[in-house]
This record gives structure tokens, sequence and C-alpha cells, in this order.
């Protein structure tokens, strides 16, 4: 049993590392694209509707790589370090749920931008976009990953502290991260309907990781605009609904290649 934990962590840290790798790709593609093809009398990249879908599959692939790097570090220290050990187990249980679940919209996002041409085997995005649901399904589909976290929750309280240890290290520099983190601890104070609202909980807790990271260690105008839209409702349910006063420039430029 201790050999296969060990490899459900090792296989749950490659779905985030690929589901991070093909939103990465997908932007890159995208915003080549929208850089050199023009439309309306302009290069996609400078109309403004496409720039605020653009910025936000930037963001969307900076908090994978971001949280991706982070659980790297926790995997590589776990075996020597009681706290990282505890902060893996949790983290990649809610991260795996949710970073392989965005993944499949990201990637069809990213396949629209460029039109037709997105659609055939030749850009490459169609095989991105066959490629990511496998991420979710792999190793514990979406159900199973978020119940999983609340058992490591349950059975390891020391998980649920390892958390909030983490997260608590960008405390003060987000207003709205900080409102996060705060109401996490209200809805894991309340274990009523806890299996109903599993997905929802794991999901806000994914969230916190990934704008805690950002915060600490991600560009300012990415992590502003995460904890913004993310946690701070001003954000539609469709990639591109970045709400005005977004850095979208110095956000697109994560996604330029030399």
């Amino acid at each position: 049993m201790k050999t296969i934990i060990e490899m459900v962590n090792m296989t749950r840290l490659d779905c985030v590392i690929g589901s991070a790798t093909g939103m990465r790709a997908g932007v890159v593609h995208a915003v080549h694209h929208a850089r050199h093809r023009k439309a309306f009398g302009a290069n996609l990249i400078d109309q403004p509707a496409m720039r605020n879908v653009l910025a936000d599959l930037v963001i969307e692939s900076d908090a994978a790589t971001t949280v991706m790097m982070r659980l790297a570090r926790a995997t590589d220290r776990a075996a020597t370090d009681a706290a990282e050990a505890n902060f893996r187990r949790i983290a990649l249980a809610v991260t795996k749920y949710w970073v392989c679940k965005r993944a499949p919209a990201h990637a069809a996002e990213a396949l629209e931008c460029l039109g037709g041409n997105g659609y055939v085997e030749e850009s490459g995005m169609p095989r991105l976009y066959r490629e990511a649901p496998l991420m979710s399904i792999w190793e514990g589909s979406g159900n199973v990953a978020a119940l999983d976290a609340l058992r490591a929750m349950g059975r390891q309280p020391e998980t649920v502290e390892a958390f909030f240890a983490e997260v608590s290290l960008a405390r003060g520099a987000n207003g709205h991260l900080d409102a996060a983190i705060d109401r996490i601890g209200k809805e894991l104070t309340d274990l009523s309907d806890i299996e109903y609202r599993a997905r929802r909980v794991v999901e806000l807790m994914a969230l916190v990781i990934q704008g805690a990271q950002l915060v600490r260690h991600g560009h300012p105008a990415v992590a502003d605009a995460f904890c913004a839209t993310r946690f701070g409702g001003d954000w539609g349910i469709a990639f591109g609904t970045l709400p005005t006063g977004i850095d979208t420039a110095a956000i697109l430029e994560r996604g330029y290649v030399a």
C-alpha cells in the first residue's frame, strides 16, 4: 500500500504537470497567432476583445505553472520534511482536481483563438484539446480527487494545518486573497453536507493555493488580476471576461516567445 500511495502521488503530480504544460503550449500558440494575424485593420492581439481572452488564458496558465512548481518542490522534500509531506498530501489532491479540470476549457478557448486553423491537425491544437481531458480522468476523476482531499483532512488534520501555514505566508499582500483564506476556514468549520459541497470547497482551496503562490512568486500584474477575478467576483464564466483596469499589456508579454 505504501508503494501504491507513493505512485498515486507521483502520477497526480504528472497530471498537474501535463495540464500546466498543455496550457502553456496553448497560450503560446494562441498569442503567436494573434500577433501575426490581422483582422478589421489591426493585428488580432491589438483588438480589445481578443486581448481580454488572451490575457485571461495567460493568467490561468501562469497560475497552473506556479502551483505545479510548488508541488514539485514539496514532492522533492516530502521524504525528509514532515511539513512538506503534509502539504503535498492535501495540495496534490485539490490541485489535481482543479488544474486538470481547467485544462480542457483552456485548450478549447486557445484553439478558438486560431479560428478554423486551430481545428486542423497541422496547427497542433487538436492534439492539446484531445489530450487535456485525460489528465482529469487519470489517477482519480473529479469526484475521486475532491473526496480524497476531504479524506485527507478528516484522517490527517495536520494536512489542514500545513495548508493554512502555506497560504498564510501570502497574507497581507492582497485583500481578495485574505478574504478567500478566511472563507475556507468558515467552510471547514461546517461539516454538514460536506461531501455534497466537496467540489466547491476543494475548488476554493485550489484557487487559494494558486493565488498565494502568484502573490509570492508570480508576476505582479498576473497575481493582481488573478485575485481580483477568481476571488473578487468581477469575472464571468467564460475566458475573456476580465474587468477593465487589468494590465493586459504586462500579462500578454508572459505569452510571448522569441
